[in-house]
């Protein structure tokens, strides 16, 4: 393992930039059965994106926005770990390492940062500042190539463990949604010495038929009910995922078009509903970041690790405090099927709006969230006389 933490800036030449354009305008587009969502994402919508991408979207100008913030990179158990570090200007901050989900990217966070490291310039307490580390997942754009299978939500958990206390923090707090929120519930189950809690978007918990399970739900959690049978009837690319991501590779490696509508998939809704609250050029800095990398392909061994693990889902315990905010155009949690395993929920928040992103389209709430959450776990820590962040 070599410890070496290396400075990194964002440099896509323009001569990839150009094989980008070239691809696109060379698309051989499908010949859709029918031009709605009912069987995939619709031509017209993907085509529109491509148009954008190709002639609208100002890639140097979000290649510039990420490079403001100081990137690195590091070796991990043998991978390439790319991440975001911002420090605080005021004294005695927290630790907090936040982590994307798929397809997204450190990207999602962008919004997140000035709140959270400068609360001063925001109008918020300045007695609570982060430090930030924002890492990409392994296999995910800039953490590439992905060295070897297996990285799945618990070997991940264990490297972000590492990467902190690398960058020389003792105690430290972890948030993520989608993808980061199984590595969030992996983390709490290791529970490293030094972790103080754990913030996640989701706690991915079904029910299992037994009697009574249903009983004494709330509205709010019942309702969710039908935005799990939607995502069972089009999620389909879990299964692919899952299991034939080599094979899937192909095509989102070599076509843009590919990736362009493959990647769009959640963003924008199975059928096309989020298509008019998308910020194009925020979902293109994603899609970039994985083709430039050329990394479509390897991101999608994530789920496949997972799925030979169980990794994000496995009901062990977990000890560690934990907070869960629940947004309603998003999987709903349901806290009783959360308490099987997780004995320490102390903090439980039902959003009034928000998505399956919400890191980049509700950021002030998360930001809030987490200020609520880790403000206590930090008056805890002063109670018990700990002063080691």
């Amino acid at each position: 393992m070599n410890p070496t933490i290396r400075p990194f800036r964002i440099e896509i030449s323009q001569a990839q930039i150009d094989d980008l354009r070239s691809r696109l305008a060379a698309t051989r587009w499908p010949k859709p059965v029918v031009q709605d969502f009912s069987h995939g994402q619709a031509v017209s919508l993907v085509r529109e994106l491509a148009a954008y991408w190709a002639d609208g979207f100002d890639w140097r100008a979000q290649e510039a926005r990420l490079n403001r913030h100081p990137q690195f990179v590091t070796e991990i158990d043998g991978q390439t770990i790319h991440f975001i570090h911002v420090k605080s200007k005021e004294r005695n901050a927290f630790p907090l390492i936040l982590t994307h989900g798929w397809p997204s990217s450190p990207a999602e966070y962008l919004d997140m940062i000035g709140p959270l490291t400068d609360p001063r310039s925001h109008g918020l307490d300045a007695s609570l500042a982060f430090d930030l580390v924002i890492p990409s997942v392994p296999g995910m754009g800039l953490s590439s190539p992905l060295a070897a299978a297996g990285w799945d939500a618990a070997r991940t958990a264990a490297a972000w463990d590492t990467l902190m206390k690398r960058l020389g923090y003792i105690r430290y707090g972890a948030q993520g949604g989608d993808v980061g929120a199984l590595i969030g519930r992996e983390l709490g189950i290791l529970a490293p010495e030094g972790l103080a809690g754990v913030h996640v978007q989701q706690i991915f918990a079904f029910p299992t038929g037994a009697a009574g399970e249903m009983d004494g739900l709330s509205p709010f959690e019942m309702e969710g009910f039908k935005g799990l049978e939607y995502f069972r009837k089009y999620a389909g690319y879990v299964d692919i995922q899952s299991k034939r991501p080599g094979t899937l590779a192909y095509g989102l490696v070599d076509s843009p078009a590919a990736l362009l509508s493959w990647n769009a998939e959640l963003f924008f809704g199975f059928e096309g509903e989020r298509a008019a609250q998308v910020d194009r050029d925020r979902f293109l800095t994603h899609v970039s970041l994985y083709w430039f990398s050329g990394t479509g392909g390897q991101a999608a061994e994530f789920y496949l690790a997972n799925a030979t693990t169980g990794a994000g889902y496995r009901d062990l315990p977990n000890h560690t405090p934990t907070a869960v905010a629940v947004f309603p155009e998003d999987f709903r949690s349901v806290r009783k099927f959360a308490a099987r395993s997780h004995t320490r929920v102390v903090q439980w928040s039902e959003m009034p709006r928000g998505g399956h992103f919400a890191n980049e389209t509700e950021p002030q709430l998360v930001v809030d969230d987490l200020r609520r959450f880790f403000g206590r776990l930090r008056e805890q820590d002063a109670s018990n006389g700990r002063n080691d962040h």
